[in-house]
């Protein structure tokens, strides 16, 4: 009976010892750290993004990017990039971010310069810094050596073209005020010549070069305005 007793407590003990592991072992999964999983919305427009959170905890960073633009746009950011995404669509990025600040832009010619890009940090509480703003465009003039009258023509620019008064422009000194009496970001480029700054709706700007009698072609450098007509010739006698 003692040898029978001793059996079985021992046996007892044996399964209490391996109940005891399981349980650890188990305890000791449940303590892997899930990796942080965060939403973000992109909104594209011409021509910048607005991001919903633009500082979050190091993870998986989902970004949802909506096209609210009228023209097509893409988003990058640490080495991935939507497709290109029309008007209306929407395309969804699924990016793994370290602690880090990140740069985002758009990738199509032109945007980024237009101001389609910014910066991301993953990793902080604190939100970095927003850009300055861009300068308002100044006044510039510029020194030539071509003789003639000084004539001043007044520029407006819409969607999709270029409202040039006087239509007949004198050789000699010319003072270009343009004004973008649009909807959307535009340029005077005189091509060869002078590419103005790119203006948002309502914004203006004046410099003076100096032209040669010929004819010169005028464009506007935003992406795909020229696809939709915006550009004309101007004829300086």
């Amino acid at each position: 009976m003692r040898r029978l007793a001793g059996v079985l407590g021992l046996s007892v003990l044996g399964f209490a010892g391996l109940a005891a592991g399981i349980f650890a072992t188990g305890g000791g999964a449940n303590t892997t750290a899930v990796q942080a999983t965060t939403k973000v919305t992109v909104s594209a427009t011409e021509f910048k993004f607005v991001l919903s959170k633009r500082s979050v905890t190091a993870g998986t960073v989902i970004f949802t990017v909506k096209n609210k633009g009228k023209i097509a746009h893409d988003f990058k950011i640490a080495g991935k990039k939507t497709p290109t995404i029309q008007p209306g669509k929407s395309a969804v990025l699924r990016v793994a971010m370290k602690k880090g600040r990140y740069q985002y832009l758009c990738t199509l010619p032109g945007h980024a310069r237009a101001g389609m890009k910014g910066a991301f940090v993953a990793g902080s509480a604190s939100s970095p810094p927003p850009p300055p703003p861009p300068p308002p465009p100044t006044t510039t003039t510029t020194t030539t050596t071509v003789t003639g009258p000084s004539t001043t023509v007044n520029v407006g620019m819409f969607e999709y073209r270029f409202d040039i008064s006087p239509a007949t422009i004198p050789a000699g000194n010319v003072t270009f005020v343009i004004t973008n009496s649009g909807t959307e970001p535009h340029n005077f480029d005189i091509a060869g010549v002078r590419a103005g700054a790119i203006l948002g709706p309502g914004q203006s700007e004046t410099w003076t070069v100096g032209l040669a009698a010929r004819s010169y072609i005028i464009v506007c450098d935003v992406p795909f305005h020229v696809d939709r007509g915006m550009t004309t010739n101007m004829t300086v006698s």
